[in-house]
């Protein structure tokens, strides 16, 4: 038997099935315990965390990259099955979006040009796409490492879930760190950092969890 025809062996087994959540879980733990490592010992934590909690553009933006990390957790799980079929999964994008969209719209009616352009390059933007992109690394490896074990078909695809993923986590992790709440920064420049992890994911998909 051929690869092509073991692959539409598997896809037709009606036993498949997506895995468990914590079997997907458990290794992410592993690597967002060393992200959460880095953030702490390396960039710190704010220490006007309690103060940021108090404002509520600090929560749309957890908000935010929080329901990003869910959906590509979930999608992480489909992409792990051979033959995977994603279905009504690329539509919840569009509501942490329409979220997102919300606040930006709130925010910049209210700000002059130079309030607008300030909510756009914040303090760090320099900086911020390519720490959200560094902390995903260990989460990133860990998600690849237990989606390989699954067996996944389309594996550019699974690749690229698996890079959104973490750098989804990542975003999450850096928002206790980071001092920028405007939601246009957040709407820009971290999902710039968690696209970053997803383009190297696509590209190193077929290679990295080829079985």
């Amino acid at each position: 038997m051929n690869t092509d025809d073991l692959i539409a062996t598997l896809a037709k087994d009606t036993a498949i099935r997506r895995p468990a959540p914590l079997a997907l879980a458990l290794p992410l733990a592993a690597g967002v315990g060393l992200s959460v490592l880095f953030v702490v010992a390396v960039l710190g934590v704010r220490p006007n965390l309690g103060e940021l909690a108090a404002n509520g553009l600090f929560w749309l933006k957890c908000a935010f990259v929080g329901a990003l990390a869910l959906i590509g957790f979930n999608g992480a799980r489909i992409a792990s099955i051979p033959a995977a079929r994603f279905h009504t999964l690329p539509w919840l994008l569009t509501l942490p979006a329409l979220l997102m969209a919300g606040g930006v719209i709130a925010t910049l009616a209210d700000a002059d040009t130079a309030g607008r352009a300030a909510q756009f390059w914040g303090r760090t933007w320099r900086t911020c796409p390519f720490l959200i992109a560094l902390l995903s690394l260990p989460i990133f490896v860990a998600t690849l490492y237990r989606m390989r074990r699954f067996a996944p078909t389309h594996l550019r695809l699974a690749g690229a879930i698996a890079g959104f993923t973490s750098g989804a986590l990542a975003a999450l992790l850096y928002c206790l760190h980071c001092p920028e709440l405007a939601p246009t920064f957040v709407a820009v420049w971290y999902t710039l950092g968690i696209l970053i992890p997803t383009a190297i994911g696509a590209l190193a998909g077929p290679r990295l969890l080829a079985w």
